[in-house]
């Protein structure tokens, strides 16, 4: 059995136009992997920002990190999560007559910056990290309602 990604919804096409369109995708697959890309991780975590009259909320989904190796910080109206998904080591010896087939996990440092709107306290910030999710919130400032002045005429 021949192991692959297939894209689905594409119709065989034979002849001189589709050996064209495969090596097209073929040289396109290559050159998309870059020397940065052989050396940075290129990954990021998945984020839903959601906010309402009371707070900022903030999910990211960070699977096979550890909580150690993740840092959350806030400067100015910036929040930053960041951390480094480490790769797992491997015993040569069990490996030698291994080979991968599919290999799409990602390693490496990572960086999300989001912009905070307007309005929230930045002193009460709330973080938890739990089964690979990180949920933040952050909530609204109260502000004072506004004073009717009542004007006299002379």
């Amino acid at each position: 059995m021949k192991w692959g990604i297939t894209r689905r919804n594409e119709q065989p096409d034979w002849g001189v136009d589709s050996f064209r369109k495969e090596i097209n995708q073929l040289f396109n697959d290559f050159f998309a992997i870059g020397p940065s890309s052989l050396s940075e991780s290129g990954w990021m975590p998945t984020v839903d920002v959601e906010e309402d009259d009371k707070e900022v909320r903030i999910r990211a989904e960070i699977p096979g990190i550890e909580e150690k190796d993740l840092s959350v910080t806030l400067e100015n109206d910036m929040l930053t999560i960041a951390g480094e998904k480490k790769e797992e080591k491997k015993d040569e010896k069990k490996e030698e007559n291994r080979r991968y087939v599919i290999s799409e996990r990602r390693f490496g440092s990572f960086h999300r910056t989001i912009r905070l709107p307007e309005g929230v306290d930045r002193e009460k910030i709330d973080a938890s990290f739990k089964n690979g999710v990180l949920k933040i919130a952050i909530p609204r400032k109260e502000t004072p309602e506004a004073k009717r002045v009542k004007i006299a005429l002379k």
